[in-house]
């Protein structure tokens, strides 16, 4: 559900895709895309009753009939399957209407089951050729689902859904706490701490086969698993040796390294861009303030980023190295908790949402969206915010309380 979008969106026709088989089919493919491209908040979807006609291939398209609906863009295409074959195959065209231009089309084979995919590689295509950014409509979230079933009986769920919410499947059930999941960066493997022995471990699961495994088994805390850029390693928290601090565990080798060595609260690792740095949160001046150590340098230098705000958390580098994705608490006085940027260069910032428990913030891999847990109607909820503020838009929730989103990295 889209809550708020750009000022001047692009308009595009996405024509209803003509099936030339028997029986109806479980997806409509014009509708997944005409979804995706409005959930961005960039796009205006043309109302169906509105259209003057329902090409299904480029023969059939008379631009001016596009012109005249002050349309920028056009997609059609057709489903078909071949006479002895379970896949089905989907032409799409993709036309710049002002230019009367073709700007892409293929054919796609699949599955009827895979219509929906199908349908979210399309959109990428589209979102491409319109915004020349990559399209993350393929994409995947992680988050956890805290349902209360009676009195003192939650049950927790790690769940995974397509980027917009639809299609969830459970990947781990537990009557503990499952908390912090963490994509591996194929895609293929997630860390997640669960309490499942009483205890916060470290498990990393693979998504295809449910085959999981324990990393850690460190006396107390044991937190905040977060894969290195290559995968190769885990930053984690650690409170084995005093106060919480950030190690890193090589997966290969299985050595394990300290990084900080403090005796406030060192937390929320996450990795540079470039795996060179780590970015963390501690209270070493007395408040919660973000920092960043360099693991190439020889004496691991500590460097402070945040100075103006009362707290500051949960902090995360863009793809370009320079803009930090973080919560932030602005005074003392205040009790509001939002999603903001802050330019590490410039010191700029940019505060992206205004409600007053926004935590959690996962970027997508095309670092257009930022995912976050916030709350609505008393009921923990998933929100996405563009890198700009402009537009956001809610997931549609299960039961439960949701929250501790992570968005997954392209897939291929």
């Amino acid at each position: 559900m889209v809550t708020q979008g750009v000022d001047n969106p692009v308009k595009i026709a996405v024509v209803p895709f003509t099936w030339e088989g028997s029986g109806p089919l479980t997806e409509d493919i014009a509708e997944v895309v005409g979804n995706d491209l409005r959930q961005v908040g960039a796009f205006e979807p043309l109302s169906r009753s509105n259209m003057l006609s329902m090409p299904k291939q480029e023969s059939e398209v008379f631009f001016s009939d596009w012109r005249i609906l002050n349309q920028d863009y056009l997609l059609i295409g057709r489903i078909s399957r071949a006479p002895t074959s379970q896949l089905v195959q989907v032409q799409y065209e993709f036309f710049d209407v002002n230019r009367e231009l073709k700007l892409a089309g293929e054919i796609l084979a699949g599955s009827v089951a895979q219509l929906r995919d199908i349908g979210h590689e399309i959109s990428n295509v589209v979102y491409e050729q319109v915004s020349g950014i990559r399209g993350a409509f393929t994409t995947e979230i992680l988050y956890i689902v805290a349902e209360n079933l009676a009195p003192g009986e939650i049950l927790f769920r790690l769940e995974k859904s397509d980027y917009d919410g639809q299609r969830a499947q459970v990947l781990l059930e537990s009557s503990e706490p499952i908390m912090s999941p963490s994509w591996s960066p194929d895609g293929t493997q997630i860390a997640y701490v669960s309490f499942e022995t009483n205890l916060p471990r470290i498990y990393i699961q693979t998504i295809a086969t449910g085959e999981r495994r324990q990393i850690t088994n460190y006396p107390n805390i044991n937190s905040s698993p977060v894969w290195s850029p290559d995968g190769t390693k885990l930053a984690m928290v650690l409170s084995k040796d005093g106060s919480p601090d950030i190690y890193v565990q090589d997966l290969v080798t299985n050595v394990l390294t300290r990084i900080t060595d403090h005796p406030a609260v060192e937390t929320e690792p996450s990795w540079t861009p470039d795996g060179r740095s780590l970015v963390f949160m501690s209270d070493r001046t007395g408040q919660p303030q973000i920092y960043q150590i360099d693991l190439g340098a020889e004496s691991w230098d500590v460097e402070r980023l945040t100075y103006d705000c009362f707290y500051c958390a949960k902090g995360k580098l863009l793809p370009d190295g320079v803009n930090l994705v973080h919560v932030r608490r602005q005074t003392r006085q205040s009790s509001s908790y939002s999603i903001a940027i802050l330019n590490i260069e410039t010191l700029r910032v940019i505060t992206l949402t205004d409600t007053s428990l926004d935590e959690s913030p996962s970027l997508a891999p095309n670092g257009s969206m930022i995912i976050y847990a916030t709350k609505f109607n008393g009921r923990g909820v998933l929100d996405a915010v563009s890198i700009d503020g402009q537009v956001k838009f809610r997931l549609p929730s299960s039961q439960g309380d949701v929250r501790e989103p992570a968005w997954s990295p392209f897939f291929n």
